[in-house]
């Protein structure tokens, strides 16, 4: 690429599973997504290395930092969390946090029904958060929660669509217990890091970036709700 270039380099482990992308404003020159048994550490590194490779960007030619904040993972989140400030710090580059059901929200179509994004929260619980469409975007509209399928299910009494990280037992089930649910697509429903670029490619355009001394990945609880 040209010395002039910039390329912003999104990194999203929340959960198993993980997505890179670099983006340079215009394009997605490389996306990658991949389910890990927990070898994040293993794996991150190298496969940052080969999206540069095929993407034929130099190290130097990042100028920007993006890293889903989160909720999901514990381990997950940190180790993501943990590459993508050192690389911030280490080459004085901005770096852009994203709260990771964001990144779902915003590849789906926009609708006149709510939308709820789910990810895995562990012991076979959720990560729920709630959206409605304005402004041509997916806005959040509720406090984000911890909550098992059967306490998902008695949240919904009006049509939504649901997109997300459900088992096909999960997707089976809600759709005979609530008829009025839309679900997402299994493909609509991967998490892709080139959405991610794109939402911190806006931000940081418009100044709207972290410190990366203080950036800190969203934790959450069971029935321990954060401001959405």
């Amino acid at each position: 690429m040209g010395a002039s270039s910039e390329v912003l380099l999104a990194i999203d482990t929340s959960t198993r599973t993980i997505g890179l992308a670099l983006y340079d404003g215009a394009r997605v020159l490389c996306e990658s997504t991949w389910t890990s048994v927990d070898y994040h550490t293993v794996e991150l590194a190298p496969a940052i290395d080969e999206a540069l490779r095929r993407a034929v960007v130099s190290p130097k030619e990042i100028e920007a930092l993006a890293v889903a904040s989160g909720p999901g993972s514990f381990t997950g989140l940190r180790i993501g969390m943990a590459l993508a400030k050192g690389m911030a710090l280490l080459h004085r580059r901005p770096i852009i946090g994203v709260p990771t059901l964001d990144i779902l929200a915003s590849a789906q179509p926009l609708l006149d029904i709510p939308l709820v994004a789910v990810l895995r929260a562990g012991r076979g619980r959720l990560a729920v958060g709630w959206y409605t469409a304005e402004d041509s975007a997916w806005r959040s509209s509720k406090e984000i929660a911890v909550w098992t399928p059967q306490e998902l299910a008695d949240q919904i009494r009006q049509p939504v669509y649901v997109c997300g990280e459900l088992t096909e037992v999960e997707r089976v089930w809600i759709s005979r217990v609530c008829p009025e649910v839309i679900l997402a697509s299994a493909a609509q429903s991967l998490r892709r890091a080139g959405y991610l670029a794109e939402l911190a490619w806006k931000r940081w355009k418009t100044g709207k970036t972290d410190d990366p001394a203080s950036l800190s990945p969203i934790y959450l609880h069971y029935n321990e709700p954060i401001p959405g």
